[in-house]
């Protein structure tokens, strides 16, 4: 354990400052300040001798916690990063971008603030890439076979890294022009810099995985075809279909998905040309749906010089504090600051969305909003509240339903559930042979830990299917759900 008596000697959990409001809207650079190496240590010392490490149960990848929390504490910067990697091929995306389900499960958490496990996480892994510490593993022998692995977000990328260590011969399929999946091009620079998917490329290419950008499975290449060049194929594409929000009005110019806008502003931010550029600069934009991808919305458009930002959300407020019907260990649903909510704009709860009202040449100039009210468990908008925002820009951040089916289902004859999601098994294979799915493809959209874990687990299944048994580590099973995680 860390210092037998650090969660009685400080009580408090600090963590890095995020640099001011007025500066960081004027660049894309992350939002944190460099942390401080007395501070990391003196907060990995808060972890406890528990009984149980609970931290263990809230995270997905059933990450060691408690062990490089010690080995942080005790100043062992390696031996830390050797334990992170042992569970987490990528803890440089988690630690920037997973909502930490293990700081809820925290046993400390129950009557202090949560240890920081996810800054102790994210300085670890920025402490070994500057240091060198993270080396290429080429596999010792290769096996003779082949793996596709189509899509390069982080499940597909934990697939690919793990297949080729066990001497696979790995080749990954993405669409777009460079590999990463949302990583590249989902997720704004301010979260995270793209400079670490580049750091962790080069790693993989060095041990042996072969990337194929630009290549879109299904049209370039068919999805039969590409089965019977490989001797197993992986399905990684994510779940990519936007939900819509069909109300009149939805066709007006000026309303988009906001992974859209997203897209676009971050191959701006790349150094690209983007013609007729979706931006904020000098609009009135509304952000409806208020997870993730619309605080990255909100960030993005008053980096881009919006006059004013409004964020439009369905439900209630979430509580401050944790309700009494999530209890500890399980991941609370609470009010959540992001940096984004910091940096300006109006929150709005209860908010319905009834129409999109456009100008006389087709542009949204407003959208005419309502009182959110519950009638037999829906929730519709509330007769006699309604009321006009200004808009020039109008973004939809509701959250996705599915992989793109079609060609799935055409080419390869893959079946789905009624959900939307690709029909698995318990060891990740489809109901096609030899083809297997892992991450928001197969489970939903979900978090990017659940991503990393589901490419562990589906690496082992193609595995054992090539090779008729597995060393590689299976965390999770398709059935695991977050309270009641059984790590292998």
């Amino acid at each position: 354990m860390a210092d037998p008596k650090g969660f009685l000697k400080t009580t408090e959990r600090e963590l890095p400052p995020r640099r001011p409001v007025r500066v960081r809207i004027m660049d894309w650079k992350e939002v944190y300040e460099p942390g401080d190496s007395a501070v990391l240590r003196r907060q990995a010392g808060r972890c406890m001798d528990c009984g149980i490490p609970f931290c263990h149960q809230g995270c997905p990848l059933g990450n060691l916690i408690p062990e490089w929390n010690d080995l942080t504490w005790r100043g062992e910067g390696r031996s830390a990063i050797e334990r992170l990697h042992a569970t987490n091929n990528f803890p440089e995306f988690t630690g920037r971008l997973c909502p930490a389900p293990c700081e809820s499960a925290c046993v400390l958490g129950i009557n202090q603030p949560a240890v920081t496990i996810k800054q102790i996480e994210v300085s670890t892994i920025d402490e070994a890439f500057s240091r060198g510490w993270v080396e290429p593993q080429p596999p010792g022998r290769l096996t003779g076979k082949t793996v596709a692995v189509v899509g390069s977000g982080p499940a597909g990328l934990a697939a690919a890294q793990q297949l080729t260590r066990a001497g696979h011969t790995v080749a990954v399929f993405e669409r777009d022009d460079r590999i990463g999946g949302l990583l590249r091009y989902g997720i704004p620079d301010f979260k995270m810099e793209k400079r670490h998917i580049e750091s962790r490329l080069r790693q993989m290419q060095d041990e042996g995985t072969r990337f194929r950008a630009g290549v879109e499975v299904g049209v370039d290449i068919s999805w039969s075809d590409l089965r019977a060049r490989y001797d197993a194929v992986v399905i990684a594409t994510g779940s990519t279909v936007p939900r819509e929000l069909a109300l009149p009005g939805r066709d007006l110019d000026g309303v988009h998905f906001a992974m859209e806008y997203l897209v676009e502003s971050n191959r701006v931010i790349a150094g690209e040309r983007v013609p007729n550029q979706i931006t904020a600069e000098g609009k009135h934009v509304i952000v409806i749906g208020g997870g993730d991808t619309g605080a990255d919305c909100i960030g993005t458009a008053h980096r881009q010089g919006a006059l004013s930002v409004t964020n439009l959300a369905i439900g209630r407020q979430p509580p401050a504090s944790r309700p009494d019907h999530q209890p500890w260990p399980m991941m609370p649903n609470v009010f959540e600051v992001q940096s984004a909510h910091e940096e300006g704009g109006e929150r709005s709860y209860l908010a319905s969305t009834v129409e999109f009202l456009g100008n006389d040449v087709g542009e949204v100039r407003a959208l005419r909003v309502a009182e959110t009210e519950f009638v037999d468990g829906r929730r519709v908008p509330r007769s006699g509240t309604e009321r006009e925002i200004p808009a020039d820009l109008v973004l939809i951040a509701m959250g996705f339903t599915g992989p793109e089916r079609e060609l799935l289902e055409d080419q390869l004859g893959a079946r789905f559930t009624g959900r939307g999601n690709v029909e698995r098994e318990d060891d990740y294979q489809t109901t096609v042979p030899g083809v297997f799915v892992a991450g928001d493809a197969g489970r939903g959209q979900s978090l990017i830990v659940w991503a990393i874990a589901e490419g562990r687990a589906v690496a082992a299944g193609v595995d054992r299917y090539l090779m008729g048994d597995t060393s590689l580590p299976s965390p999770v099973r398709p059935t695991d759900v977050a309270i009641g995680l059984q790590p292998a």
